[in-house]
């Protein structure tokens, strides 16, 4: 396949996610959505519709090729190095109130809609079925880990991790993969009414979830700390997705697993990142600066980087 063919091939998979994006930034610039809709359908997505994609595509999915335990081992401790590495860095170059926000926008990936679009785009039913899956590892460790980060650097604040486990243990997601593993395992066979009504409702997820990703980026927001915001926008869009996919590659992965991985470290920073820093009296402006650059950068840096990972062989 020549570059060009191959260049084209990898734009049919990121041009779709991408171009929703912006269609919901165009939207909310026409005044045809607002933060009504968006609260509304965001809230929807998270309580209903994600859950159910989740559940559906793990129960339809051949668990021993989905439920991958090297790959969920080694995508927690890349998490842990990556969380580490972000630290360091910000403790050499950021303002000290500053830390903890640009730590969490540098890791903290949005991987359950960016990085699930992408993943079912690339790889159909085993995108969305072990990408499920590995979000529920997701949730656990991005949480936990954002929490420890925004509280070490706010006086006064310590984490109260009985509130915090029960944040988790109650996330509909987590609570979505947790019901459809062992219906999975028994091969349960659900009426099929049930399923092609959930395929209908489960539909609704990934369009409406990246219109609302376009409709809350905000330019006038990159106005102030800018410098800060593009450090940790660089670090989470390129220089924690080369060396994580890297080490992957070294340790073996390739094929449908490295592309996977790719896509969840290079998804752009998380919505939640907002809410969680405004919540534990973080820098929330420096965290809205985060979202939108990364999500704007996003359909280049993934687009170059599943090239790049196709020319050489390694997807």
């Amino acid at each position: 396949m020549d570059l060009i063919s191959l260049f084209q091939q990898t734009l049919e998979t990121t041009l779709p996610v991408f171009a929703m994006v912006f269609i919901g930034l165009g939207l909310r610039k026409v005044g045809w959505i607002d933060d009504t809709f968006v609260n509304t359908a965001s809230a929807l997505v998270f309580k209903a519709t994600l859950p159910t994609l989740v559940f559906l595509s793990i129960i339809k999915a051949d668990l021993s090729t989905s439920l991958n335990l090297h790959l969920l081992i080694f995508y927690f401790f890349a998490t842990l190095a990556s969380f580490f590495l972000a630290w360091l860095w910000a403790r050499w170059r950021v303002t000290h109130e500053d830390r903890g926000v640009y730590v969490q926008g540098a890791f903290r990936g949005n991987c359950g809609i960016v990085g699930l679009a992408l993943a079912a785009n690339l790889y159909g039913d085993f995108g969305l079925s072990s990408g499920s899956i590995l979000l529920g590892l997701v949730i656990l460790s991005y949480n936990a880990l954002s929490v420890i980060i925004l509280t070490a650097y706010q006086a006064g604040r310590s984490p109260e991790w009985r509130r915090i486990l029960k944040d988790i243990l109650r996330n509909p997601l987590i609570l979505s993969v947790f019901a459809a593993i062992p219906v999975a395992w028994l091969n349960l066979q659900l009426p099929d009414w049930i399923l092609t009504s959930g395929d209908y409702f489960a539909s609704l997820t990934l369009p409406l979830a990246l219109l609302c990703i376009g409709a809350t980026v905000s330019f006038s927001a990159l106005r102030s700390d800018s410098s800060t915001a593009f450090s940790s926008a660089l670090m989470k869009m390129v220089v924690l997705p080369t060396l994580c996919t890297t080490a992957a590659w070294a340790l073996g992965f390739s094929g449908a697993e490295l592309g996977l991985m790719f896509l969840f470290f290079a998804s752009p920073t998380a919505a939640a990142s907002f809410v969680m820093a405004k919540a534990l009296g973080g820098n929330d402006r420096l965290a809205a600066n985060i979202i939108a650059i990364t999500t704007l950068m996003a359909s280049i840096t993934i687009t170059l980087g599943v090239f790049v990972l196709k020319g050489v062989g390694l997807i």
